[in-house]
């Protein structure tokens, strides 16, 4: 993890990873960032030069992901850093000296961190701020120059926590107001006072970045050398490793619990996964606060780590643990007394994350002539798989998926790769050919500009109708070589957004303890996570950078947003290749793009929701621009009325809206689920309804601010962009079948 990630979010982080033993003596990180250098100009595609251009690149990537806001370093510090270690830093990197010129620079960012927290306190616990002036901060830093002294770092970040204060004002106000409107609780009464938590915030904030040792130093250092390359290479330590190999099975070890460490220190309980550990084990709530750990669930007071202000990715390791063994959680009640504690043991074990499986619909749905379709829709969030054992198969628990709608003969079917980033290529390849005839899938080309062809590996689809790949600008990688396959062979309508996310590139994960010299200590050496080949669709062009464009395009507030491979540094170019031999794509007209992209864009012109995200779009994007937030209360609050006038408007047109939908939906709408656990059980078909159920494995805490919203929900639960893509197969299917029966196809 970055430290711009920590320090941006604080966000949950699930205990819910595998064992590691207990780390001894550490390996030498210097040799290790050496190796690192070594692998990455044999393995790396860009084969870039390992120069000085290279070495300031090394350390201006650094400096930034310590500081991506450019508020603690000054220009007199970047000055210092350049001149001592910017023309020479891959020649440290090489002799095996780097990480005393790393954790030196480390030094530094902390004092500057302590200094700027030490202003803060200052500034809180001086006179108030005066929001009546026309002070301005920028939105975003990332791209403005670093404040050139110590003076003018002081005055910025003296209008930072002006606006910290001020931000805080404002939505404690704006929570009384929704309240009282709403006859409801105000759910800010109680808590603390606008400065102490921004006090507590950046309070916690210093702790996490004192709180770091040399293997993270190492961590934050490698991972800017190897990003340097390209956004996708990575070094990532023992830990994240395995972190990541168990987030790819879906399968983890641990007690089953969502984690977020709270401003005040402590670590509260946000979630807990139905028929877990902990769930098993009853005692730990939704909302209690964890302030200490016994790693081994002894009886010795001293065994019992104290875990306030400690970093979530450490209070996850602490809890974590072989299966079978047992953990000591020091739990602060959410329904007892203030400071009251208690013991909660819980025996840590198997966590299926059911949450990120594939899962299916099937819905039955009459048009305008009261001729009923049946379409299935598949859910899949990522290309997971067991990589160690084989055990875990998205494409095995697809295919359950895909023959259980066969059975209940579908006329059509949606496959929604929203917000899927990506995952095992060999599923990929797998899964394309549920859908087409053995062929290409994807090319890839090495560093020395070889192609190989990866071929589907089914001989026969599955099924082979009408379909619908869903994609938004999340959808990335073997999404990307999924959707651009079945679009090359004319095979699918791709819908969603402008594009998908772009991601071109192959990684592959190296062990760099097998490179240390002999009889070298290799614990904790960690990973390089190397770019080795590039993607290119079965037509030969690479989806890097330009991603999928979709068929039929649907607006979304992304548009706006600045989400994709082009905004990100040091990404790799697209280009093309020649197309695959075995190249041979069905008749494009089967598809009826050109009418399907009519008969949407009547449904989008009329539809007052994408009126709405069309309007949402150009706000953002002027916003974006602007990068200026006034500090000024006044203007500020006027913005926030003009704001919430909005919604409410919005929302009174949708609540008449709505209702009408939604009536016309039981008419037209029959909705059946389909989980994995249906098809394993052999259970029939039932039916629900989208709007009030939702089939979630994990409780989760109440957000007491959630109530104050009152916006409508989607009637039936369709998103306005799941209802699109269901009208766009509905249309798909009527003209096929029109076309066959015109005898204009087979």
């Amino acid at each position: 993890m970055t430290l711009h990630r920590l320090r941006n979010t604080f966000l949950a982080a699930a205990v819910l990873a595998s064992f590691s033993p207990l780390r001894g003596q550490q390996a030498d990180f210097n040799e290790v960032g050496r190796q690192m250098s070594i692998m990455l100009q044999n393995s790396h595609f860009a084969r870039l030069p390992f120069d000085e251009a290279l070495s300031r690149r090394f350390l201006d990537d650094y400096l930034k992901d310590l500081d991506f806001q450019r508020l603690y370093f000054t220009q007199e510090d970047v000055d210092r850093f350049n001149e001592a270690y910017g023309s020479r830093m891959h020649s440290l990197i090489l002799q095996g000296k780097s990480m005393d010129a790393a954790t030196k620079i480390y030094e530094i960012f902390k004092q500057r961190v302590r200094a700027r927290v030490e202003q803060t306190e200052k500034l809180l616990n001086g006179n108030d701020f005066d929001f009546t002036s026309n002070d301005k901060v920028m939105m975003s830093r990332k791209d403005a120059a670093w404040p050139k002294n110590e003076k003018e770092a002081a005055e910025l970040w003296r209008l930072q926590i002006k606006e910290a204060v001020l931000g805080e004002i404002l939505r404690r106000e704006m929570l009384a107001k929704m309240a009282k409107e709403q006859g409801k609780a105000d759910p800010g009464s109680d808590d603390r006072s606008p400065k102490e938590k921004v006090s507590l915030r950046y309070k916690r904030f210093l702790a996490s970045v004192e709180d770091v040792d040399n293997e993270e130093v190492a961590n934050y250092f490698l991972s800017a050398v190897a990003r340097a390359y390209d956004p996708h290479t990575d070094y990532m330590s023992a830990r994240e490793m395995s972190r990541f190999k168990d987030s790819m099975k879906n399968e983890l070890v641990g007690i089953g619990a969502l984690l977020q460490a709270e401003e005040d220190g402590a670590t509260k309980i946000m979630g807990i996964v139905v028929g877990g550990p902990a769930d098993r084990e009853g005692s730990l709530k939704l909302n209690d606060r964890v302030v200490g750990v016994n790693v081994l669930n002894t009886d010795k007071p001293t065994d019992m780590v104290d875990i306030m202000f400690m970093k979530i990715d450490k209070v996850v390791d602490l809890i974590r643990g072989k299966e079978g063994t047992s953990v000591a959680l020091k739990v602060e009640p959410a329904s007892g007394p203030p400071g009251v504690t208690r013991m909660v043991v819980i025996k840590r074990g198997k966590v299926e994350m059911k949450d990120e499986q594939a899962g299916g619909e099937l819905i039955e749905i009459k048009n305008e002539k009261n001729q009923s379709k049946r379409l299935g829709l598949i859910t899949l969030p990522s290309f997971y798989a067991d990589f160690d054992n084989g055990e875990v198969s998205c494409a095995d628990d697809v295919e359950k998926i895909l023959n259980r709608l066969m059975d209940e003969k579908i006329d059509g079917l949606i496959l929604d790769l929203r917000n899927n980033g990506g995952g095992s290529l060999d599923e990929v390849r797998r899964m394309t050919g549920f859908f087409m005839e053995q062929g290409p899938v994807v090319q890839v080309k090495d560093t020395l500009g070889r192609v190989q062809v990866k071929n589907s590996e089914n001989g026969k689809p599955i099924y082979t109708g009408p379909m619908v790949v869903l994609t938004d600008r999340s959808s990335a990688s073997a999404s990307e070589i999924l959707a651009g396959a079945l679009q090359d062979f004319n095979r699918a309508v791709v819908v969603g957004e402008v594009s998908t996310f772009g991601k071109g590139t192959v990684q592959q994960p190296m062990d760099i303890g097998r490179m240390l010299p002999l009889f070298s200590n290799r614990n904790g050496a960690g990973f390089l996570k190397v770019t080795i080949q590039k993607f290119y669709r079965p037509s030969g062009s690479s989806t890097q950078m330009d991603g999928v464009a979709s068929d039929v395009v649907i607006p979304s507030i992304m548009d706006g947003l600045e989400i994709g491979e082009s905004y990100l540094e040091h990404a790799l170019e697209h280009d093309l290749i020649r197309s695959a031999e075995d190249f041979k794509p069905l008749d494009a007209e089967r598809l009826f793009i050109p009418k399907l992209k009519e008969l949407s864009a009547k449904r989008l012109n009329a539809c007052k929701d994408f009126e709405y995200v069309r309007d949402d779009v150009r706000r953002t994007t002027e916003r974006i621009n602007a990068n200026t937030l006034s500090l000024n209360k006044a203007e500020r609050e006027k913005e926030l009325a003009e704001s919430d006038a909005r919604q409410k408007e919005r929302n009174a047109e949708r609540r008449e809206r709505f209702a009408k939908v939604a009536q016309e939906d039981k008419q037209s709408f029959k909705f059946y689920k389909l989980t994995l656990d249906d098809i394993k059980e052999g259970n029939k078909l039932k039916t629900y309804d989208p709007s009030e159920e939702s089939v979630s494995f994990m409780r989760k805490a109440k957000d007491e601010t959630e109530d104050l919203d009152d916006s409508p929900k989607w009637p039936t639960g369709l998103d306005p962009i799941k209802r699109e893509s269901i009208s766009v197969l509905r249309d798909l299917v009527e003209l096929s079948e029109s076309a066959r029966v015109a005898g204009l196809f087979e």
